[in-house]
């Protein structure tokens, strides 16, 4: 392997980006717009960032990292694809907003439901929360029930019924139920274990007549990358149908991430609703919820259930979103990052090993986690027992050689179709250096 120079005893200087976030906490609760950037999971000051060009970031102080988060999903192109900054350009020249209709809403749509299964009708709105949101207050009103089943260490937005036991940085927080929420908005929500199907086909048996849907990450990216059994999978699919409640698949990850058609293409399980956001924004603020027609005819205007966006659908989303999904469509990356995800996975895992540290490797498609653990994560009981002082000094040894990973042991770090080999043999150097100093 070619062997790559960087600064080894040197550590980056961030100077800017500390008097920066000093600056931010004046103003902003915590210095930070989002939890999951307040480096909560490994300590110390984040990073402020200037500007990102391919599969590269740029921070105030001049400081130049590999990105394996790429805006914690959105980037799947990388940063600025041409393709994606001449269509927002090019929308930008029109307006931001009407507040009306426009014709990139339709063909939004029209190619969400030709790439997804589970899609006949979609509903545009801004954010993967809102998306999630409306799609139980849908399911609600579709099946006239209350009750819904989540998994613990699956996030699915801060939304109040399903803030409990949620993971992200809900999770490096410590705080898997948040102040603020009414006991009562959580009452109709079960919790149960991923991957347990006997705790599943208990909560049907003893409540399946008052069950409205099951909402779940199909691949959890929350408490790390989780796969799913196909058993467990499946047996959401069969509960659902055979007590008439509504599957509900957060894809606001894994769509077009794992696969073009999401997770429920790869893993051949069919939702009747699913949520997306991230890439279909092409890093802009979007989100969508549909599924099967008879069920998304309760929305208004059509139907009697009540959701509306003043910024919904507004064309410089639509124009980055669509630009991304022709590009994915069209030139078809994933083989690429196939390879790419998999030599980088197999290289961090081999970099472990070799330090002697105990460890597990998920992934799937271009998103993966490295777990500080020695059994296999297959749900949060497990997840909780990462080792995440080990990954806090990971992380930093890997920041201060110029690789960007996410700053949570619960957050999935995605590759792009920008990565070279030369950033994946550039990036298993580095790991193998810095695991080697973690014992």
């Amino acid at each position: 392997m070619k062997q790559y120079l960087f600064a080894k005893d040197i550590l980056m200087q961030r100077t800017n980006s500390q008097a920066q976030i000093e600056k931010a906490r004046r103003f902003i609760p915590g210095g930070v717009n989002s939890p999951a950037r307040a480096f909560g999971g490994v300590g110390g000051d984040p990073v402020v960032i200037d500007r990102g060009e391919g599969a590269r970031l740029y921070d105030i102080d001049g400081n130049e990292y590999i990105d394996y988060i790429g805006s914690w999903g959105p980037h799947i192109l990388g940063h600025r694809h041409p393709a994606v900054i001449d269509a927002i350009e090019q929308a930008l020249k029109k307006g931001t907003s009407f507040g009306a209709p426009t014709e990139m809403e339709t063909e939004m749509a029209e190619l969400l439901c030709e790439a997804v299964a589970s899609l006949e009708k979609v509903r545009m709105v801004n954010s993967g929360t809102e998306a999630t949101m409306s799609a139980i207050r849908v399911a609600r009103g579709y099946t006239g029930r209350d009750v819904v089943i989540k998994f613990a260490g699956c996030y699915h937005g801060h939304v109040d019924s399903l803030l409990v036991q949620a993971g992200s940085g809900a999770l490096t927080l410590g705080v898997p139920s948040s102040p603020g929420i009414p006991q009562g908005c959580t009452k109709d929500t079960i919790v149960l274990e991923y991957n347990n199907v006997e705790q599943l086909q208990e909560a049907f048996e003893e409540r399946g007549s008052e069950i409205a849907c099951i909402i779940l990450e199909p691949v959890v990216g929350n408490m790390g990358t989780v796969i799913p059994d196909d058993a467990f999978l499946q047996a959401t699919r069969i509960l659902c149908t055979a007590h008439d409640s509504v599957l509900i698949f957060d894809e606001v990850m894994t769509g077009f991430r794992v696969a073009y058609g999401g997770a429920q293409q790869r893993l051949n399980v069919t939702p009747d609703m699913t949520t997306l956001g991230k890439i279909i924004g092409g890093g802009m603020p979007v989100g969508a919820y549909g599924g099967r027609a008879d069920i998304m005819n309760v929305v208004s205007p059509a139907g009697p259930v009540y959701q509306a966006g003043t910024l919904s659908g507004n064309p410089v989303a639509m124009a980055s979103g669509l630009a991304t999904l022709k590009v994915l469509r069209d030139e078809n990356p994933y083989p690429k990052l196939e390879q790419l995800s998999e030599k980088l996975a197999h290289g961090l895992s081999e970099a472990a090993t070799k330090a002697g540290l105990p460890h597990q490797m998920a992934q799937i498609g271009s998103m993966m986690t490295l777990f500080f653990n020695e059994h296999p994560v297959r749900d949060f009981s497990v997840s909780s027992k990462n080792d995440t002082k080990r990954f806090a000094k990971y992380f930093h040894g890997m920041l201060d050689k110029g690789i960007y990973l996410p700053c949570s042991q619960y957050e999935a770090m995605f590759v792009s179709a920008a990565h070279t080999e030369d950033d994946i043999n550039q990036t298993i150097q580095i790991a193998e250096e810095v695991l080697a100093n973690l014992n």
